[in-house]
């Protein structure tokens, strides 16, 4: 395919990916004002957050498996669906509760756009020139991340909108993608007859879920050693356990545990859980810090993040194009790995009164580094498995990313309450009052000046704390990324059409094909088929639509 053919491919793509993180980062600056408006605490903040990540982290191996066995375009359209009628329903919460309900329908669909727009990516071109496309991939996400905020924080200062739209926004975006993708995402259609394995979802959607129910209730409903703790922790590990038999066993497991032999995608999935926990862990409180530690409007604290994205965005087109220019990728793993400890290490010393050219500077290396290694993981595994096995290998990574924020938001949101409370509680026992605050996230323009003080610099010692957290765990990233061995890109993707027809695959229909009459030259051809056209990429009548 020619750049224009590929680009075009990938309009509605890009739009519904857009599209997606823009109603997802909308929130992030109006949170606080959101969660205040309807009297939730610090765990309720942290829980919006977290059970949007854990859904998108249960269902993205799912709509990965799906990817190899279905249409990807039908597929990549209901999930944008999903997505959409999660955030629209989200804007009639009146509760916390109903919130964190609709978010998980939210992340229901996210975990479909997050799986299939690398799974579609890499259907339709080769490794080498795939860095290039992954750079704008990164860019439309940063697009996203950078408008998502701002736009979020004007609509939640301006009076007659209100944070209710922050949730309808997106809603005509979504349809203009969905014709888009329509009229131009053209795909070879290749599907299997067997079943998805509902049964391991359920069992580490348990698994994940009970383990992080108990990091947000310990120490506060129960102490950190209590029988509630060992009952969970057991449970989730017991559960675990079972998962991974499972999966040993089904026919089409959601995370086949042969993939673990290949030793670039173990080493990913490493780095991919502790960025993944660094990152969303830290950066999803940055917000908060701005609006309760240093006073600032919604609007003004998505402009603080900028230079956070700047670095993000630019860092991974300008490394994705020097991927493709010379096709290596190990070197800027390494260097953006370096980046997002010293970038997290430093954003350790902020403070309720840091200076912000100073937190500009920690913010644009951990942009960088987040932008050096997200999309290269996944690169990096996409390169070493066979075509029919990318929506596994990429879901799979993209599973343990999201894993590790919702366990990142969920430990470190949790560290972030308590430190809260017991320096407000030193706080105010030093004005001469009693108490750590009502456990309500604070309005600091209704608070009396020497309470709105103490609040202030609570929050700001706090948000350190998870940062100089969050840097270590993101050495562990780092430590894998030196172990993988750099394996040269390849040039095409390797499974044509004949290959498929080769392992019993029917390219363009639902039938497996009878491998015993294929022959080395036969061709997916005739009605309803699609052959592949190598010197054009091109298509014929039949394919999917």
């Amino acid at each position: 395919m020619t750049h224009r053919q590929i680009m075009e491919a990938l309009s509605g793509l890009l739009l519904g990916l857009f599209v997606a993180i823009l109603s997802s980062t909308v929130v992030s600056n109006a949170l606080p004002r959101i969660i205040s408006d309807l009297d939730g605490s610090q765990s309720a903040y942290t829980w919006v957050v977290t059970s949007t990540l854990l859904a998108t982290t249960v269902s993205t191996p799912i709509w990965g498996k799906l990817a190899d066995l279905t249409s990807k375009k039908l597929l990549v359209q209901l999930s944008l669906l999903v997505f959409i009628l999660g955030s629209a329903a989200a804007g009639l919460s009146q509760n916390p509760g109903t919130l964190i309900t609709f978010r998980v329908i939210q992340g229901l669909g996210a975990g479909g756009l997050t799986a299939l727009a690398q799974v579609i990516l890499a259907t339709i071109i080769p490794p080498r020139e795939r860095g290039r496309y992954n750079g704008y991939l990164g860019a439309v996400m940063a697009l996203g991340t950078i408008g998502g905020p701002l736009l979020g924080g004007v609509i939640v200062d301006t009076s007659w909108l209100g944070w209710r739209w922050c949730f309808y926004v997106g809603v005509p975006f979504a349809l203009a993608a969905l014709v888009i993708l329509q009229r131009t995402l053209r795909l070879p259609l290749v599907t299997r007859a067997v079943k998805v394995d509902y049964l391991g979802a359920a069992l580490v959607a348990a698994s994940v879920s009970l383990l992080l129910i108990w990091v947000s209730l310990a120490g506060d409903t129960f102490d950190w050693w209590s029988w509630q703790t060992v009952a969970m922790v057991l449970g989730a590990l017991v559960l675990a356990a079972a998962f991974v038999l499972v999966e040993q066993r089904a026919a089409e497991p959601i995370i086949p545990m042969r993939l673990f032999r290949n030793p670039t995608l173990t080493l990913s999935v490493v780095a991919s859980l502790a960025v993944g926990t660094a990152m969303f862990g830290a950066t999803v409180f940055l917000s908060q810090y701005f609006q309760i530690a240093r006073g600032d409007s919604p609007t003004k604290a998505g402009v603080m993040t900028l230079p956070m994205i700047i670095g993000l965005v630019g860092s991974s087109t300008v490394v994705g194009r020097l991927i493709t220019a010379y096709g290596k990728w190990k070197r800027y793993l390494v260097l953006g790995g370096v980046l997002l400890i010293v970038g997290l290490a430093l954003m350790g010393s902020a403070r309720a009164d840091t200076a912000y050219g100073l937190l500009a500077v920690y913010m644009f290396l951990i942009g960088c580094g987040v932008g050096m290694t997200m999309q290269n993981l996944v690169l990096a595994v996409q390169n070493t498995v066979p075509l029919h096995e990318l929506g596994a290998a990429s879901s799979t990574v993209a599973f343990f990313r999201t894993l590790g924020g919702a366990i990142g938001v969920s430990v470190l949101g949790a560290v972030l309450a308590s430190r809260v409370s017991t320096y407000m509680a030193d706080g105010l026992a030093e004005l001469g009052v009693e108490g750590s605050g009502s456990g309500s996230l604070p309005d600091i323009s209704t608070l009396p000046a020497p309470i709105a003080a103490v609040v202030e610099d609570s929050y700001g010692r706090a948000t350190g704390v998870i940062f100089l957290i969050a840097a270590p765990i993101a050495l562990v990233a780092l430590l894998a990324i030196l172990f993988l061995k750099e394996i040269p890109l390849r040039t095409a993707n390797e499974d044509t059409a004949q290959t498929l027809i080769e392992d019993g695959l029917d390219v363009a229909g639902a039938v497996p094909l009878d491998k015993s009459a294929t022959g080395p030259s036969t061709q997916a051809s005739g009605p309803g088929r699609e052959t592949v056209d190598d010197t054009r990429g091109g298509r014929t009548d039949g394919g999917e639509r």
